[in-house]
């Protein structure tokens, strides 16, 4: 008569991890419980008083020209609210559509120092 398994083995001492594939299963089952069932990474706890961050890698540049459209926008915003109030809120609307001009101009002069650099930079260090 033919047998469906094989017979079991003559020594009840063997050590399942005795022959190499029956290793390479253990590690193998190892690492899937461990991905599994690994405690989860901490998270980085957040900065108190920090609603927005601003990416680290993004460059100077990126960072005024972006400011530069806020303030702009800014601006346009004060304006329009200026032409539907009147008296003091229409003063304080123009104040701060001016004071935007302002800063955006200061921003702009810090874009064109990073485009072209202060030429008394490069006399010093020569």
């Amino acid at each position: 008569m033919i047998k469906p398994t094989p017979n079991p083995p003559e020594h009840e001492d063997t050590s399942p991890y005795e022959s190499l594939d029956s290793k390479k299963l253990h590690e193998a089952a190892e690492r899937a419980l461990n991905h599994h069932f690994a405690p989860l990474p901490e998270k980085p706890k957040p900065r108190k008083g920090n609603l927005f961050t601003v990416s680290p890698d993004i460059d100077t540049e990126a960072l005024l020209a972006n400011a530069s459209e806020d303030l702009l926008s800014i601006s346009t915003i004060a304006t329009n609210l200026a032409d539907d109030v009147d008296s003091t809120q229409r003063s304080v609307a123009l104040a701060l559509s001016r004071m935007s001009d302002g800063v955006r101009l200061l921003v702009e002069r810090a874009l064109d120092h990073i485009d072209s650099p202060n030429p008394a930079v490069h006399r010093a260090k020569g």
